[in-house]
């Protein structure tokens, strides 16, 4: 735990008492006066307080729906606002690379995802699969200007191991946490192992779970048994904030928790509360009550469609379950849930220190989900035969044993897709329900803002949170070069103007945004999305026109009744594509399974699309 005051012993005696007071003196005495000047700007600089929720659903919220009690979020959204329209990247280090500079992934290096990188990407511009040294992070310039920058939790972005570097190169001087995309909430265990390492082959093997790397400042350390990851990271957070707040200067601290990411571990008292009702409304009622509830908070229009749940082939219907498997299932949704409601603890142990050392008031603070929630399963389409067969022979299969450092547990295809609500589709996907999270914003108070509390329906990207964040701080995002390296400048905006009144949008129709990843591409101008999903991911790779805010259920294309819309937007993602380099992926390439010898149904009627190209078009990002 983090120490709540600091006490200070001071010399015995006139003599040294005298000797301190002199050297007090002479230190004061020895600042000029631009450098006291440049003090005391510094001190009135805001804090930064950025906390990343690892693969939440868009419905997991208070005002989405969600069932834990997360009334530490809710009061951050009632003091600032919450969005309803934040889109992400579908997986997370493509996210995070957006979330520390602004930059669209494939600029700097994840235009591929370390755990499913696509073979002929290798060695491509744009595909390492790790944060490439041509950008700068938020990290990297509030730490020049001034700051103190502090991060726990999950990495993922490149490090010893993995390609690239780790937070401690990116201008985080204190780093504590795992460079990979998840692990054991209780203990060292990794989230799933790698065949590709020799090591975790031989310990396979021998039907023995590797331990995953830790690591604090660059080195490694060994992670302490028994304590959840939210204790953790959150206690070594605090921890180092605590310890440099005497400095005087601004703190910029980045909170990654790993959870609800799976494994779905949490202390198994808090999961039992929560069997009943998931057993009572299974999959389809939830869905229902979550869009319900979505519409009468106002995150989504009154009149917002509905999706057809047969459509999916891959979900199941909650009345086909038998008994026994629909506890299962209450169990696993439970678990999740309980995992959101003492991630809500968490952030209220932050919030209170940063209250009881009177520093709350005067930090920026910020909320949001990497992706959609995760959507896969033990076994069928969408599951990972790998790591499924090594969850079978190494982990307990005993329900009293759920939420336990001994089980692994994942919340599958259909509460992922109940999850959201009117959403559909889950992380992986570039549909709604794998890029549409939650964000919520609370400036500093005394801070211009328009209104506070409500959720704003705005547009908003990723790559606009850290240039929102360097907009506070009064810090100017970069251009084509930061110290001795060539960058790609940042593309995104600050929420700034339009927080405060001054502005419609955060992005027009003309500041649109591509997102290309495992095959699945999308462009979104205004409220009009573009996209298409692959064959191997159980799409039919066509290209649909959506209004994503008229109908954020992706229910009804817009291809016959917009096609010169349509076609605007199909040439630009294709000069962006021809510009960034993106590599097509087979049809029958899947991130999970590689090439397949059968693609998953089912086939598709074709859409009308437009033939010839559009006579004018959005013309920058």
């Amino acid at each position: 735990m983090a120490r709540v005051q600091r006490h200070h012993r001071f010399p015995q005696g006139k003599a040294a008492l005298l000797l301190a007071l002199l050297q007090a003196f002479c230190l004061t005495s020895a600042a000029t006066p631009a450098q006291a000047a440049e003090s005391s700007n510094l001190r009135q600089r805001p804090n930064v307080l950025l906390i990343v929720s690892d693969d939440a659903a868009f419905g997991d919220v208070p005002w989405g729906g969600g069932n834990a009690a997360m009334p530490n979020l809710q009061s951050l959204a009632n003091d600032g606002v919450a969005f309803g329209n934040f889109h992400t990247s579908p997986v997370c280090s493509p996210t995070r690379a957006s979330l520390l500079t602004g930059n669209d992934p494939i600029d700097v290096g994840l235009g591929a995802f370390d755990y499913a990188i696509y073979p002929p990407t290798k060695g491509k511009p744009g595909y390492e699969g790790y944060l490439t040294r041509n950008t700068a992070t938020i990290a990297e310039l509030l730490r020049d200007s001034g700051y103190r920058t502090v991060m726990a939790g999950k990495w993922h972005l490149g490090g010893p191991g993995h390609g690239g570097w780790g937070p401690w190169d990116w201008g985080f001087q204190h780093s504590y946490g795992i460079l990979t995309g998840g692990a054991n909430h209780w203990n060292q265990q990794v989230f799933g192992p790698s065949p590709k390492n020799p090591e975790h082959r031989a310990l396979m093997a021998q039907r023995i779970v590797p331990t995953e790397p830790y690591f604090e400042n660059g080195r490694p350390v060994e992670r302490p048994l028994g304590i959840h990851s939210d204790d953790l990271f959150s206690g070594k957070l605090l921890a180092d904030l605590e310890e440099g707040r005497s400095s005087g200067k601004p703190f910029f601290a980045y909170l990654a928790l790993t959870s609800p990411h799976s494994p779905l571990q949490v202390a198994p008292p808090v999961i039992k509360k929560f069997v009943p009702y998931f057993y009572q409304h299974g999959y389809q009622g939830l869905k229902r009550l979550r869009y319900e509830a979505q519409k009468r908070s106002g995150l989504i229009a009154a009149d917002a469609p509905f999706p057809d749940q047969s459509a999916n082939w891959l979900l199941q219907r909650w009345d086909a379950l038998s008994e026994a498997e629909k506890q299962s299932e209450a169990r696993a949704m439970a678990t999740y849930t309980a995992m959101l409601e003492q991630q809500d603890q968490t952030i209220g142990r932050v919030l209170s220190y940063l209250r009881e050392t009177g520093q709350i008031d005067n930090t920026l603070i910020i909320y949001l989900s990497d992706n959609g929630p995760e959507g896969m399963d033990d076994e069928g389409p969408t599951a990972n035969p790998t790591l499924s067969r090594w969850v079978n022979e190494n982990f307990s299969q005993n329900p009293a044993d759920i939420g336990r450092g001994n089980t692994f547990l994942e919340m599958g295809a259909n509460w992922a897709n109940a999850s959201n609500g009117v959403l559909q589709w889950w992380k992986w996907y570039l549909a709604e329900g794998g890029v549409r999270t939650p964000l919520v914003i609370r400036p500093p108070v005394g801070a211009a803002l328009q209104s506070r509390g409500g959720i704003r329906q705005a547009y908003v990207n990723v790559k606009d949170v850290p240039i929102t964040i360097l907009d506070y701080t009064g810090i100017r995002a970069p251009s084509g070069r930061y110290q001795d390296r060539a960058i790609v400048t940042p593309t995104g905006l600050s929420m700034r103007p339009f927080l405060e009144g001054r502005a419609s949008s955060v992005r027009t129709e003309q500041q649109w945004v591509v997102s290309d990843i495992f095959g699945n591409s999308s462009i979104v101008a205004g409220r009009y999305k573009a996209s298409r999903q692959s064959r191997a991911m159980f799409g039919d790779g066509q290209w649909r026109l959506f209004d994503i805010q008229a109908d954020p259920g992706e229910t009804t294309p817009l291809n016959a009744s917009q096609p010169q819309r349509l076609r605007q937007l199909l040439d630009l993602y294709m000069s962006y594509a021809k510009a960034k380099g993106i590599v097509p992926v087979a049809d029958n390439w899947s991130p999970w399974q590689g090439y397949l010898k059968t693609l998953p149904r089912p086939a598709e009627t074709p859409l009308p699309m437009p033939a010839s190209p559009a006579s004018a078009a959005p013309a920058s990002r």
